[in-house]
């Protein structure tokens, strides 16, 4: 029986080592880390590595919830996949989470749904931000990474969009989106 830990920061600027630290006070004899965004399992190599090597009577410590999974059905699946493996898990910043025991699974229950509440709220301020901002003419979105003009002049001079993706270094389909954006309707 081990105790593993699981880390996670959402951009390689943020700093994992706080996290470690408590993982290591929390007796953690393994730990899995990564610097990638939680709001969807894609791409969460360690997660997957950590689900694949607990076992039976392991328990798995992250420090907060939200750095296990951002929704209440990542949360409730990845522990449904813990469950089934045997494999108990606590939280460390909200001590109550521990699914070895019925009031910890109910805990776990309810801050997966207050966290998934919370993700939806900072979304909607986000969007009420971003339209107030067009209103006002101050936002104006992204800026194009991609310079469409140039795209369009190696298209004149006959290359296909994966010889301008390759020679621009940037993804065919943003080819293939400057190219639409330029595109003048025919009557």
């Amino acid at each position: 029986m081990s105790i593993v830990g699981y880390a996670r920061v959402s951009s390689s600027s943020q700093n994992l080592d706080l996290q470690l630290e408590q993982l290591a006070d929390a007796g953690c004899e393994k730990v899995f880390s990564e610097k990638v965004t939680g709001t969807t399992r894609n791409d969460r190599e360690a997660l997957a590595e950590c689900l694949d090597w607990v076992r039976d009577g392991d328990t798995l410590v992250v420090t907060r919830l939200d750095h296990l999974a951002r929704s209440g059905r990542d949360l409730h699946d990845i522990i449904a996949q813990l469950s089934a493996k045997q494999v108990g898990f606590r939280c460390v910043q909200q001590g109550a989470v521990d699914t070895t025991t019925s009031m910890g699974k109910l805990i776990l229950g309810i801050l997966g749904a207050v966290a998934e509440f919370e993700t939806d709220i900072r979304k909607e301020r986000q969007r009420e931000g971003i339209e107030r901002a067009k209103a006002a003419g101050v936002y104006k979105g992204r800026k194009r990474t991609v310079d469409v003009d140039q795209v369009r002049f190696l298209r004149d001079q006959g290359l296909g969009a994966t010889d301008i993706a390759s020679k621009l270094g940037i993804a065919r389909a943003s080819v293939y989106r400057a190219l639409k954006d330029t595109m003048v309707p025919t009557t």
